[in-house]
């Protein structure tokens, strides 16, 4: 219900309020009366406020669907549009030369605090990006990246074909901050679409009143404020996907039922499985069965043995 409310709802009861607001100021048709838009009367008051609701929720329920491509599209995967694509391979290239500054900046020679200080800042923000050669065209999208190509890999494992798996492995405290850091991501993200579209509502609406441009400025600004927000959740989401590899990965295999390796071969049975998720052959790993001694089980204790 909390993700409901705060993913779904408020952005869309946000966008809902703005528009009735326009409508009722008779912005779209004609000068503007901000006297107008607020009710006077208690009937009119819950008029409102049940057409805010109704709206709203309907507009949630419609959009539901889509918050992957929500997040997708500020990510910067335009590729697959012809009008967007020229723009992508643009903003890609300025994320490379920022890339290669930071780099600069983190390997300067130099003595004295603040050099320390702004190799340390450099290196911490290198850190949050992928490499130089899979950057997107967008922040978003490099916050996102960082831990999708890198949290399963250090390990030998695809992140992105084994996540989906692990995730269904880690412990509750784990998943209830995973999932919380992830509501904050999509709501951000959520709120950021749901200013731009007011300001393009705002915009059609008062072309013709310069003196209200302000309203739509100041759209954009919040707009910006949400997709900043929604970055620093993604960086924040990241680095919790590493610890959910930190932690759980034995527990991977264990739901696989495959023996738990060693140091030197965890790599190439990690690797292993990773293929077999992208459609290779099984690896030829044998089976773990844990079977619990049957004492045991009379006793209670739960223990068992791997078999």
């Amino acid at each position: 219900m909390r993700r409901v409310l705060s993913v779904h709802f408020a952005p869309c009861a946000l966008f809902v309020v703005g528009v009735l607001a326009l409508v009722r100021a008779g912005s779209f048709s004609g000068r503007s009366d901000w006297s107008a838009v607020s009710p006077q009367r208690p009937a009119a008051v819950l008029g409102v406020i049940a057409t805010v609701v109704v709206c709203a929720s309907l507009l949630g329920l419609l959009l539901q669907p889509f918050q992957v491509r929500a997040v997708r599209v500020l990510e910067g995967y335009w590729d697959r549009w012809f009008l967007t694509a020229g723009l992508a391979g643009l903003l890609a290239r300025l994320q490379r030369r920022r890339w290669w500054a930071l780099r600069r900046r983190a390997e300067q020679a130099g003595g004295g605090d603040n050099a320390l200080r702004v190799r340390a800042d450099a290196r911490r923000r290198l850190a949050a990006r992928p490499s130089a050669e899979v950057l997107l065209p967008t922040a978003l999208g490099n916050a996102l990246r960082a831990g999708e190509l890198s949290a399963g890999e250090r390990y030998g494992l695809s992140t992105l074909s084994s996540w989906p798996r692990i995730y269904l492995q880690v412990s509750d405290r784990m998943a209830d901050v995973l999932r919380s850091t992830r509501d904050a991501l999509d709501g951000a993200v959520n709120l950021c679409w749901s200013f731009l579209a007011l300001t393009g509502a705002g915009a059609g609406a008062l072309y013709d009143e310069p003196s209200d441009w302000w309203l739509c400025g100041a759209g954009l600004t919040l707009a910006a404020v949400a997709y900043k927000g929604a970055v620093t959740a993604a960086q924040v989401y990241s680095g919790l996907m590493h610890v959910a590899y930190d932690l759980h990965r034995f527990d991977l295999l264990d739901a696989l039922h495959y023996p738990l390796p060693t140091r030197e071969d965890e790599e190439d049975v990690f690797a292993g499985i990773s293929a077999f998720f992208a459609g290779a052959e099984r690896p030829d790993i044998p089976y773990a069965h844990l079977v619990e001694r049957e004492a045991d089980a009379q006793d209670g204790d739960g223990e068992g043995e791997y078999v």
